[in-house]
Formats: structure tokens, sequence, C-alpha cells
């Protein structure tokens, strides 16, 4: 019985790796230093590793922004946009991630139901297929060279690659699958002759709804590729759900099978007893890798004897990559040291699998398990009973909207911004200060206030029709909820990668959720206090909390979200009544916490639109409420969209270029919307006559009396001037399109 992980945080203990990657961007840093300096933070995660005792440590799961990247560039998909006369430069790479002003980003969306974020692949007309460079053996290598690992090389498979790759038809995925496998094993066998002793190949899209067209792909990929190296030891890798075909998987002509036992509603589990006359390595994910709670290794272990029959051989290893969780507790010294010892990162999930390795035996079990044991009791009782019942607001939306046009008589095409401004420097110096006890609280109110009054006064230099306070006492959009509502714990370091350099802070849910005291009014109401124009107030919706928060493992998520919807209805009422009556409450993560199953998404969808309509069932009716969508794939989420009953919905499209219309020729919507115009995490500005563009276009399919114009998301992460130039542009192409020009 070995131990592996399929990969690990790419971030370092202290952020390093963002750091590097920022003072890369703004030229503090040469290509040459920044390259030497990457360096340490991959040997150093690699040391943490081989210190761990893990048997197979995986190799060329790092990357310098995203995998899908990774792979695109390694085999030349490099959009006619960016290309120069070196197809590899970081120059390149980056301009893809990020765009430049010549050229805007390639689309970004979520890792499956993940709150991580992929380059989507684009395939042009033209496209030939090379290896630019084999990245996972110069990653063996590597490793081989600096501390004498001979590493697990991590690819991301070809079916996977291609299947979410964009610029395809569907009848075009077995063509391009089949072009690529040659070149897959190309690398493959190279690996295989520098002495990889497990090649992993991640194939998560296994784990979708599946067509037999599509499954028939994946034998006729893998068949292909056991001819071309039949002696590669191939581990066939899935994660975030069970396998679809599960008989057929096991048959592929695969040294090994990697299967999530946590997150697959036990079917994994069934299909194993199922298929037990197949024996092959098992790569079993018995512990939680996407949930920060220490392990009951006891429970895991009662399973062990029935995995050993299923398996010629079982590599112990977490559900799917630690990615998705912090790195190290050592770094939470201020935390409360009984919720301390119900909590497993990274580094402490590695030392779970050692135990599991070791069994009762270990020196350590009996601690470990007594610690649970203790959390149990301090932090298990059990929440209040309460019901979720069918909740909505009492007055219809087409009334609604009578009292909103008489309130504000707001001009065709209205222009608004999602809720966030640039967080400069000077705001996150002086809140770290603040919460380091270096400014008093007097200090930093006034600082936030100044804030807030120089970005009311640019809103309305720049004539913006519906105002925004811009967020600077917010780190960020769920943890600051999570701070300051009854049952969350925040953690000092408990830093995640989002996007590109974007790491989150997780809010964890340790008890039920409540609303002790008003939250946002303070701010809002002082900012509407500076404007006649409307001005939104802004909270993150219930979803969102509970899908962006590392959540308890004891309940159901709808309750949880239903705890967070009644809570959100007390900051509701607080603002009515401080005058506030256009709220937005956000809900970016709704659409990636659909279930991957399409037959378990109804479920899912049923109570998660029933959360939001419990935070605004109790909304006045002259209030407006607003919610904003973003990083997703909408299309197939219409019907639950208007279900919502948001008077206003504003929806990221412009990395999918307006593919989103299209779900609009097909489907009738009513209610007011915002298609975001332009692409915030780039840090390109867009031209007007490219915003009037889509603008028009989305007309052709909505109406101007329902339609508002907006960024796709909040500004946060763009500096003053990059907000100043693109929001003019912004209102420059809103009247444009409103005088027909």
């Amino acid at each position: 019985m070995k131990t592996s992980v399929q990969g690990y945080p790419r971030i370092g203990r202290n952020r390093e790796w963002k750091r590097l990657l920022e003072s890369y961007w703004s030229g503090e840093l040469s290509e040459a230093s920044f390259e030497q300096e990457m360096k340490k933070v991959r040997i150093n995660r690699l040391k943490d590793l081989q210190e761990s005792g893990l048997d197979l440590i995986p190799v060329g799961d790092f990357s310098l922004y995203d995998h899908m990247l990774d792979t695109a560039v390694m085999f030349g998909m490099v959009p006619e946009r960016y290309k120069g006369p070196a197809k590899n430069s970081l120059e390149t790479y980056f301009a893809m991630a990020r765009g430049s002003q010549s050229a805007p980003a390639c689309e970004m969306t979520k890792w499956f139901n993940t709150n991580y974020h992929y380059i989507v692949p684009e395939v042009e007309s033209g496209w030939v297929p090379e290896i630019v460079e084999n990245k996972p053996l110069t990653a063996f290598k590597e490793a081989e060279e600096a501390l004498g690992i001979k590493g697990k090389p991590v690819l991301t498979g070809p079916y996977t690659f291609i299947k979410l790759a964009k610029g395809l038809e569907e009848e075009e995925l077995e063509g391009f699958v089949m072009v690529l496998v040659s070149l897959y094993a190309k690398i493959i066998a190279e690996l295989h002759e520098a002495g990889a002793p497990l090649i992993q190949m991640d194939e998560p899209a296994l784990v979708l709804t599946m067509t037999e067209a599509e499954m028939t792909i994946v034998e006729k990929t893998y068949a292909r590729l056991a001819e071309l190296v039949p002696d590669a030891p191939l581990l066939l890798q899935t994660y975030f759900d069970s396998v679809s075909f599960p008989e057929r998987v096991f048959s592929l002509p695969v040294d090994g099978i990697g299967l999530d036992l946590v997150h697959d509603n036990g079917r994994n589990r069934q299909a194993l007893q199922e298929n037990r006359g197949r024996k092959k390595r098992l790569a079993l994910g018995v512990i939680d890798g996407r949930n920060i709670w220490k392990s009951d290794l006891e429970a895991v272990r009662r399973r062990f004897p029935e995995m050993l029959e299923l398996a010629a051989d079982v590599i112990l290893q977490p559900s799917c990559s630690l990615l998705h969780v912090p790195v190290s507790l050592a770094s939470e010294t201020d935390m409360e040291a009984s919720r301390k010892k119900g909590l497993a990162f990274a580094e402490e999930k590695l030392g779970e699998l050692a135990l599991l390795q070791q069994g009762p035996d270990a020196p350590d079990w009996n601690e470990h398990q007594q610690e649970l044991a203790e959390f149990y009791e301090a932090h298990r009782q059990a929440d209040e009973e309460r019901s979720v019942p069918h909740a909505g607001r009492a007055v219809p939306y087409a009334e609604r909207k009578q009292l909103h046009q008489e309130k504000w008589q707001l001009p065709l095409l209205p222009t608004t911004t999602i809720g966030s401004f640039p967080q400069s420097a000077d705001v996150r110096r002086t809140r770290s200060a603040y919460r380091r006890g270096e400014v008093s609280e007097a200090a930093y109110s006034s600082f936030i206030r100044e804030k807030i009054e120089h970005w009311i006064q640019l809103q309305e230099d720049i004539g913006l029709d519906v105002f925004v306070h811009g967020e600077f006492e917010r780190n960020d959009m769920v943890e600051f909820f999570g701070e300051r509502l009854d049952g969350f714990l925040a953690t000092q370091n408990g830093w995640v990668q989002s996007y590109g350099s974007r790491c989150v802070k997780p809010p964890v849910i340790f008890e039920e959720i409540r609303w002790e005291k008003p939250m946002t009014v303070e701010e809002t109401t002082y900012a509407q206090s500076l404007t006649d124009k409307p001005l939104k107030g802004m909270l993150t919706g219930p979803v969102t909390i509970i899908n962006w928060s590392f959540i308890r493992d004891d309940l159901p998520k709808e309750t949880m979200a239903a705890q967070t919807a009644r809570a959100l209805q007390k900051e509701i009422r607080a603002l009515e009544e401080g005058g506030i009556d256009m709220i937005q409450v956000d809900e970016p993560a709704l659409r990636e916490g659909l279930p991957l199953k399409e037959e378990d998404q109804a479920a899912y969808l049923d109570w998660a639109v029933n959360a939001f309509r419990l935070t605004a069932e109790e909304a006045d009716a002259k209030t407006q409420i607003h919610t904003h969508m973003c990083y997703s794939s909408f299309e197939d989420m219409i019907d639950a969209i208007d279900a919502m009953d948001a008077d206003v919905i504003s929806i990221e499209t412009s990395r999918s270029h307006g593919e989103l219309i299209h779900a609009f020729e097909t489907n009738t919507y009513g209610k007011g919307i915002g298609l975001g115009v332009y692409d915030i995490h780039s840090p390109r500005i867009p031209e007007a006559s490219d915003m009037a563009d889509m603008i028009r276009r989305a007309l052709r399919v909505l109406s101007p009396e329902q339609f508002w114009i907006n960024p796709d998301c909040g500004l946060k992460t763009r500096t003053e001037q990059e907000t100043v130039d693109a929001l003019k542009n912004m209102k420059k192409a809103a009247e444009e399109v409103r005088s027909g020009q």
C-alpha cells in the first residue's frame, strides 16, 4: 500500500508564488530573476512532499498560472492574436491568461464545480498540434536533479483537455483527441524512458454526464495509447464525482484507475464492488481533498479489507488535488486550540495519509483520533431544527418594476458597476495595520470614508446612473461576511488559489449561522448621503457564501444556505431602514455549485434558487433587488435564473465574446439584465466602439427597456486609471447606443 497526492498547493506557505508573479508583472523583477526565484518555490514545495514520507510525489502539477494553459502552450495551441517570434515566451503565456492592450485574454471559467478557474484552450482553424516543450519531463528532471525524487508526472489527459476546449463542434471532438494522442504518446514515452514510476493522466471529464459516443472516444484514445506506449505505467485519474460508464472505465488498458470515494455519492464504491473481477491498481481518494476537516481514520480504515480485496494494488490519496485547500495549519497561531483540533490543511492531510498507511499502531494515531473526538464534543452540537419553506416575494415582478420606474426614472440602458473599486496598496496596507491594532477604529473609519468620497465623486464625473460605495472596507466578498456572521471562523493564512495570482481565504463554517448586527449599513448609508443618484447596497448571497466557504461536513448544504439566507434577510431590512432601496445580492457561485451529474442538478437548483428567494422574501416591493453571476456558462440555467425573481441580474459575458446572448435567442427573459461589456480581469482598456458593438448585439434579443450596462465583475484588482478610463469608455458606448449612432 502506497501513498500519493494528485497535486499540491502552488502558492507557497506565505504566498511567495503570488508575490513573485505580481512583481514580475509590474516590472519589478526581470524574467531571469523571476525564473530563479520561482524555481526555489517549486523546490521548497517538493521538499515538503518528500519530508512527509509520501511514496509517489507529483511533479508537473505546479504552474505559473494554470495547468490547462500550460497544456495548451505545450501543444502550440496559441491563438493567432498572441503569436510572436517565440511560441512559448512568458510574455505570450501571460498575455493569453491576462490579455494585453492589443489582444483580449482567453476565456476563463470554473474548473468543474470548484472555485478554481482555468484558462479555456482555443482551437483555431489551421492549428497544427506540436510539442513545443515536454513540460512534464522538465519538471520530472528538475525534481530528480534537485532532490533525487523520481516523481509521478501529472498530465491533463487528452480527452479532458479537448473536451474543455472551445472552438470545436461536437463531431470534431474525436478527431482532435486522436490527433493529440500521438503527441501524448511521445511525451509519455520520454517520461517512461526517464524512469517515471507512474504517470498520472488527469481525466476529470469522465465524471461528467457522458454520451455513448464520448465514452467510445475515451476507449479509442487509451487503446491507441496502449498501442504506442504499451509498457508505460498510466494511472487514469478522476475526481470530484463518480465516473460515468464505470464498467467500461475499469476495462481501459491502463495500469490503474484513480477514484474519488468522498464526493461520489457512494457510486464509485458501488461500481468497484460490481467490477471486482477486473482487478487493477486503484488510487483511492479516501480523505477529503476539498475541505479542511480532520479525517476519522478509524472510519476510513474500516473499509480497507474491502478495498484491498477489490484491487491488485492500492494507493491511498485525497479525493482530489490538494490545490483546493490551504497549505498548513502551522500558520494559524491565533486559532483557538479546541477548533484547531478538528482541522487538516494540505500538510496535515499528508500526515493523515501516513497514519493510514502505518495503521493504528502508529505513534500519533490515538492522539489524532482523540483530538477529533474532543472537537466533536466542543463544536458539533445539534443546530436548532428549522424547515426550509418555499420562499418568494409577495408582490410580482411586473408590479415591482412599475414602482421602481416611478421612483428612479432611470434612462434607457442605465450604467452601473458590479460593486468593488480598486483596492490600492494604501487600502490593503491600512486594513492590515488596522487588523494588527496599529490604526485606531476612528482613524480607519475616516480613511474608508475618504475612499468612498473620492469614488463617489469619480462616479459623478464619469456620469454613471447607479452608484456603489466601492467596498473598501472589505477584504473578500465572502470572508467579509464570514467575519461578521455568527457561526463562522476566519483563518489567518488559509489562502487558496482562485485564478492566476488571486488567492482567497475562505471562511470556515463551524456552527449555526446567525445575524448579530448590521454589517454593511454604515458605509453604504454614508455613501448614499454624498449623492442624489441611487446607490446599491452590496451583499454576498447565501449560495455563494456556502460554495466559497469550507462548509460543515455534518449538515446538508441546503440547511446552511437557508441559515445564511435568514441572516441576510435581517441585513436587507437594516439597509432598508437606513434608506437604501436598491440592494444587490451577489451569487457568482450559484452556477459553479451545480452538481456534475445531470441527475443531481434539479435538486440542487431547487434549494439554491429557494435560498436566494428566501433572502429577498421580506424586502419591500419598492426595493429593487439585483444579483450578479460570473465566470460560468448559464445557457442551461435560464429557467433557474428567472425563478430567482431578481429585479435585475448582471452576468459575466465578455470573455466568452457574447456567446451567452445566443441563449436569449431561444429563451424568453423579461426581467432587468446586464451582460458584462468588458473584461475586468485584464489590464486592457476596452474601446468604446467594441463595447457599443457588444451592446447592440445584445439588443437584438433583449429589449432596451430591460438592458443594463456594466462591466463583467467588480473592479477590485484594477488600478484607478484603468478603471476610470474603462468606465468613461463604457459610458461613451452607452451614449452612442442611446443616440442611435
